[in-house]
């Protein structure tokens, strides 16, 4: 039996995003694990100051993983105008 090639679909720097992440991808039907130098769970700074946690699934999970993970559209992490663009804030005038 051949072991799948396991690839990083992203990094959080977070547990608890991680976790949320991989929960998304364990209801789809995408098996998922995290990855994440913390001693052993008794160190979870180690993480955060490093790599992170990374979420890992099969190479041929890969596309399929990005879709769900990837913010809707509209949102500032997409880098999308949000659909109210249209309205503005208008600008502040500082006391001279």
């Amino acid at each position: 039996m051949q072991h799948p090639n396991l690839v990083v679909v992203q990094t959080y720097g977070s547990r608890p995003d991680a976790d949320l992440a991989k929960g998304a991808l364990d209801n789809a039907g995408i098996p998922a694990m995290i990855q994440a130098d913390t001693a052993g769970g008794m160190r979870e700074h180690l993480a955060w100051s490093g790599a992170g946690f990374k979420l890992l699934v099969r190479e041929e999970d890969l596309a399929t993983a990005n879709e769900l993970l990837a913010p809707p559209p509209g949102t500032p992490e997409n880098n999308e105008e949000p659909d109210d663009a249209s309205d503005p804030q208008p600008p502040r005038s500082t006391p001279h």
